[in-house]
């Protein structure tokens, strides 16, 4: 009987370690979409804002310019968030 209960214990114990990992698996690609849909959100703005700026002041002007930098520095954090997403991805492979 002692014997039984050991091995239920155990078939307990590694089902909720198994179901626990898998929860924070769940939960941390749900963080890396909210994540991501954020960044193109963020693009998405920046690229309105620099269309705006060019239609009203022109292609050359100080403010497309800085519109354009706003755009770059965008994709750049963007970029940065979604080399680190890949980088995690194939680390949890190995």
């Amino acid at each position: 009987m002692t014997r039984m209960v050991r091995i239920l214990c155990l078939a307990l114990l590694t089902t909720g370690l198994v179901a626990s990992s898998l929860l924070a698996r769940a939960d941390d690609r749900d963080e890396r979409h909210e994540r991501h849909e954020r960044c193109e959100k963020r693009i998405h703005q920046a690229e309105n804002k620099l269309r705006d700026a060019v239609n009203r002041h022109g292609e050359e002007s100080r403010q497309a310019h800085k519109r354009r930098e706003e755009l770059e520095e965008a994709k750049r954090r963007c970029g940065d968030h979604h080399d680190m997403d890949h980088h995690d991805a194939d680390h949890d492979q190995h």
